[in-house]
């Protein structure tokens, strides 16, 4: 049954659109070109955090910034084996992608490291990927405060990961 909900949704746009007129086809030619202008926009910028991250983790860079913070993460109690993915989750989706699943075929996914990775990926975000995707598409030049601000919740957002786990697992 769940295998028709989206054509039944896409069969309802559908007949929306030609009831009221739509011309279909050519709307979602222009959306679609529109599509594509925001990706060459947005390219650039792309290739260089993926390069950025990719170096960090292949220069043994990311290893010892998360040994320079290890006496702060151990006294907030948050597992070396997360730090990885707390560190890369607000610069690429797919590297920390990428990490989680390292996290879960080392540590098994009911560990208390799992447990955290998993909710620290669900309840935190790419921040400069989505950062630099809004700004880039709405031109917006000043970004003094959006910066800090989206950083501290993504710290927010990785200590109530840990507290999370802590009090209910």
């Amino acid at each position: 049954m769940t295998v028709y909900i989206i054509p039944a949704i896409m069969a309802f746009i559908l007949i929306c659109a030609l009831r009221k007129k739509v011309p279909v086809y050519s709307v979602f030619i222009d959306g679609a070109e529109d599509g594509m202008k925001t990706v060459l926009g947005i390219f650039p910028c792309m290739l260089a955090i993926l390069t950025a991250v990719a170096m960090l983790r292949a220069s043994g860079a990311l290893d010892m910034l998360i040994g320079l913070l290890a006496p702060l993460t151990r006294a907030l109690q948050i597992p070396d084996e997360v730090m990885p993915l707390a560190l890369i989750r607000p610069v690429s989706g797919s590297g920390a992608l990428g990490i989680l699943t390292d996290i879960l075929k080392t540590n098994s996914p009911d560990s208390a490291a799992g447990r955290i990775a998993s909710v620290m990926m669900g309840s935190t975000e790419t921040t400069f990927y989505t950062l630099m995707v809004y700004f880039q598409r709405t031109k917006v030049k000043y970004t003094k405060r959006a910066v800090p601000a989206a950083v501290f919740g993504d710290i927010v957002g990785i200590l109530a990961s840990v507290l999370a786990c802590k009090i209910f697992f």
